[in-house]
């Protein structure tokens, strides 16, 4: 795992900042959140009215809560909103009534086999409201009459999404994507936030060959949002013809999510399966040595299977550590900050750099003189190498180029046949493509 550094210690303290604020699918949570990460990077801010058709789906009411407690006959809060975000049903109605235990039973959400918990549950689309507790809590109430209030609101607002673009030489783009839409859960979502910042902020530093579009937005109804906004120009599709027209933008993506957690790395293929970025990250994980999964798509999971959708069948995979649903603490008051590190968080922003520098650098070359290989030496290539430690691979590299630039393999497939790596290749290409052996 990464080594704690001071872009790491950065990562967690965004984390820290971000965890105590309820995020739902709309509201002030989402706004707050996204003026945290703008202080980071610049966002351009999109608010999108309730009632607008995206796609198959209509954007909601926006929820906003400001208080929430259930009291006993003392008056003492036995469970608080202000004292974790997670106490509150996810888009509960506003309520205020005095009700018995027994009644009140039937909206209070626990688990059982982790009594000191809370859960995470939400109620999106039908109207409800409740409370999550812990079971202990639950169990140590006496029976009697008490005090319920949920001071929220439920009406016509607005679902808003952010985005970020990192130009590059190209106007071809790589998607990186995360979900803004959670309430106190600082693996699943608060680090995928904060490892997509701090990638955002790397590149920036560089000269990408993509441009990258980072995109904030709530899950499922968010990245669905973003589609319907983007349809025709993302991968030149119309939903409304059901049909592709050429010059699509969207070349590549990444779905970032439980991006801090001590598990192994896991990446999740696309849809397609052979995407080049499901390539890229397979190569990238195996080069690198570190732990990980390799797993085939399901149209479960995170917003990948929304760009994943048939009609758009974009490139993108998912990037976690231990994915949904895969640990015990998952969507309960035990994904805090003690659940996360600045080592995990490091490590997948060292995957993700890792991953993207192979992208960017991944192209067909022509061999510009294929009958016999071409006199190296008098053109200075085997004097460029001089000591270098790796001489021997580097040559090789040149003469595996040289073979396989047909215009049909790519440096990525030169790197996997030969067993090089791909860093190699692609400087050996770059040194043969100075010499005029070579063409993109």
């Amino acid at each position: 795992m990464a080594p704690v550094t001071e872009v790491s210690e950065e990562m967690y303290t965004l984390v820290e900042r971000m965890y105590p604020l309820c995020r739902s699918i709309t509201g002030d949570g989402v706004r707050a959140t996204l003026d945290i990460v703008g202080e980071y990077i610049p966002l351009q801010v999109h608010e999108v009215p309730t009632g607008t058709q995206v796609l198959d789906w209509t954007v909601p009411q926006e929820w906003n809560i400001r208080d929430a407690y259930i009291a006993d006959a003392a008056g003492h809060r036995v469970v608080d909103f202000a004292a974790s975000s997670l106490h509150v049903l996810g888009y509960s109605v506003p309520v205020s009534k005095t009700m018995p235990l027994a009644e009140l039973r039937a909206h209070l959400h626990t688990l059982p086999d982790h009594p000191t918990w809370v859960p995470y549950r939400t109620s999106y689309y039908q109207p409800e409201w409740g409370f999550c507790l812990a079971q202990e809590t639950l169990d140590a109430l006496p029976d009697g009459e008490y005090e319920v209030r949920i001071d929220s609101t439920l009406e016509d607002g607005h679902l808003t999404y952010a985005e970020h673009v990192v130009p590059g030489q190209v106007s071809d783009e790589v998607i990186v994507s995360c979900h803004v839409c959670h309430p106190s859960l600082a693996n699943d979502n608060l680090a995928g936030i904060a490892v997509a910042t701090f990638l955002a902020r790397a590149l920036a530093q560089e000269t990408p060959y993509y441009t990258y579009r980072f995109i904030y937005a709530p899950g499922t109804i968010g990245a669905i949002t973003w589609l319907a906004r983007n349809a025709e120009r993302i991968n030149g599709v119309s939903p409304a013809r059901a049909e592709p027209r050429a010059g699509g933008s969207v070349k590549h993506g990444l779905v970032l999510a439980c991006a801090g957690d001590p598990g192994r790395l896991t990446y999740k293929r696309s849809r397609r399966g052979d995407a080049e970025i499901d390539r890229v990250l397979r190569h990238v994980l195996t080069a690198s040595e570190r732990p990980h999964r390799v797993i085939e798509f399901t149209p479960y999971g995170y917003d990948e299977r929304q760009y994943c959708s048939p009609g758009f069948n974009l490139g993108v995979g998912s990037l976690t550590r231990t994915p949904y649903a895969g640990y015990p603490e998952y969507h309960t008051s035990a994904d805090n900050l003690d659940f996360v590190s600045p080592e995990a968080m490091a490590d997948t922003l060292a995957v993700c750099r890792e991953a993207f520098a192979v992208l960017d650098r991944n192209r067909r070359y022509l061999n510009l003189s294929p009958y016999g290989e071409p006199q190296l030496g008098r053109r200075g290539l085997y004097d460029a190498l001089g000591g270098r430690s790796d001489t021997k691979q580097a040559q090789m590299a040149m003469l595996w180029v040289l073979n396989l630039s047909d215009g049909e393999h790519s440096l990525l497939d030169v790197a996997e046949r030969s067993g090089l790596p791909f860093d190699t290749v692609a400087d050996a290409a770059g040194a043969l493509h100075g010499a005029g052996l070579i063409k993109a």
